[in-house]
């Protein structure tokens, strides 16, 4: 692709094979990947839409990533891509505090976003356990969802506006900075969650929100998961809507115990983590409801925590679950989103699949908006306990939508969970789907293989 670098400044087109095998794939184990042809790192909008028209021209593939956190195969590169890494477009343009928004570029990490925006009095909400590390560009290509989500909201939530190169290799901006607004059809929805396969994202407008007040945490320890989802739907039932509600069981925090040695409790099968920033007396009362809903529930030990620090330890332990446990092994991980109520029957079902299969599944979960994340462990260079886990796997997403639910709540379809998504939608829906990816991508060059699969390229 010498014509592609002689049409970028220098050093942005990148073709050394050990720089295109770290830029090939995300963090999800087994998705397939090839060695892209090449990685672009553009610094502009304008960067972007020449490595888009140049790929449209020849009929390259192109595949967009950020960090490369994410868990479902979805900014694999494939044989021949073009690999648009947009990592170095890290600029917070604005923040308006008048009208409470931002202006970012899409490799803005998330946890930078929320730091910037702490130091003028606000909160950008939406927080998946890799806020340290995720882009808010992948964040609104899979609508990323994170811990305070049960009451706040996931990240289409928060976009008001995006700029975004489409598959014609058009710059374009959609949607807006006014509070409300509803002239033409809601295009920036269309894109947050289209994994890539609508156009690349060069910019993003979101929403904020005031600061608020500090949180207080409350913690329950369960004998089992199941007795743990009984909890969640008796905190649903009693009409508490809590800042977050985590599970998180025994297999992660001793995962976590042993990678960082932070000294957490042994003493539970499974551990809730609530919270509530209710302000004043409210949040007292919510704190206090919650521990009811505990104890109520079966928990062996439940309280409102005094010591703010054991408070954050245990919720960093919430997020470090999975690359403690990635260090042990390949870890298969899902995503799936039952309704409230099916959860703890949703948990039941997970541990049998995990006997019937013989596989071990460690568990954390978003437990408040049902959003689970099993966690399938297999033993390095073990292929049997590999194909046993992906038949759990499958088992899994099979049970969920039984349930009620869906394949993925917040890390997208990707390449995992492509035949998920055929048994979820009815073959008239994901027609409309591919309809509307033709319209803004007809050349198919726009993540090919992601989501649909190759029916539709």
């Amino acid at each position: 692709m010498d014509g592609l670098s002689a049409l970028l400044p220098p050093g942005r087109v990148l073709s050394d094979p050990d720089v295109l095998r770290s830029y090939s794939h995300d963090e999800a184990e087994w998705a397939p990947w090839e060695l892209p042809a090449v990685v672009v790192r553009p610094r502009t909008a304008e960067e972007v839409q020449v490595v888009v028209r140049y790929c449209v021209e020849r009929g390259i593939p192109v595949v967009t990533r950020g960090a490369g956190t994410g868990l479902s195969g979805g900014a694999n590169a494939t044989a021949g891509c073009a690999v648009i890494a947009l990592d170095g477009m890290r600029a917070i343009r604005e923040i308006d505090p008048l009208e409470k928004l931002a202006v970012v570029e899409p490799g803005v990490v998330n946890d930078d976003l929320r730091a910037a925006c702490a130091e003028q009095g606000l909160w950008y909400p939406p927080d998946p356990a890799s806020s340290p590390w995720s882009t808010i560009g992948g964040n609104v290509a899979t609508n990323a969802g994170g811990v305070c989500c049960v009451k706040y909201g996931v990240t289409g939530d928060y976009v008001l506006g995006l700029q975004v190169v489409t598959g014609t290799g058009e710059l374009v901006r959609l949607g807006r900075r006014t509070a409300k607004g509803v002239a033409g059809y809601d295009l920036t929805s269309l894109l947050v969650g289209s994994e890539g396969t609508l156009g690349v994202i060069t910019e993003v407008t979101v929403r904020l929100r005031p600061r608020r007040e500090p949180e207080h945490t409350v913690a329950g320890y369960f004998s089992s998961v199941v007795a743990a989802g009984l909890a969640v739907e008796r905190i649903a039932a009693a009409g508490l809507t809590p800042s977050a509600l985590e599970l998180v069981d025994r297999q992660c925090l001793a995962a976590v115990d042993e990678w960082k040695n932070m000294g957490l409790s042994a003493d539970a099968d499974t551990v809730l983590l609530g919270r509530t920033d209710a302000p004043g007396a409210a949040g007292d009362a919510e704190a206090d409801a919650m521990v009811a809903c505990f104890e109520a529930a079966g928990a062996t030990w439940s309280a409102r925590s005094t010591n703010q620090a054991e408070a954050d330890a245990l919720f960093d332990a919430r997020r470090l679950a999975y690359p403690a446990l990635e260090r042990l092994g390949p870890v298969l991980t899902e995503d799936i989103c039952v309704p409230v109520g099916r959860v703890a029957e949703m948990l039941g079902r997970v541990q049998a699949i995990g006997e019937r299969h013989d596989t071990t599944i460690a568990n954390i979960a978003h437990a408040g908006d049902g959003n689970l994340h099993p966690l399938l462990l297999t033993r390095p260079g073990d292929e049997d306990g590999r194909a046993r886990a992906q038949a759990a796997f499958a088992d899994i997403i099979a049970e969920a939508l039984e349930l009620g639910g869906t394949v993925t709540g917040e890390h997208g379809v990707g390449l995992l969970k492509r035949d998920g998504l055929r048994r979820e939608l009815d073959p008239a829906v994901l027609a409309l789907h591919r309809a509307v990816r033709d319209a803004l991508d007809p050349h198919h060059v726009l993540n090919p293989g992601k989501v649909f699969g190759q029916e539709n390229e």
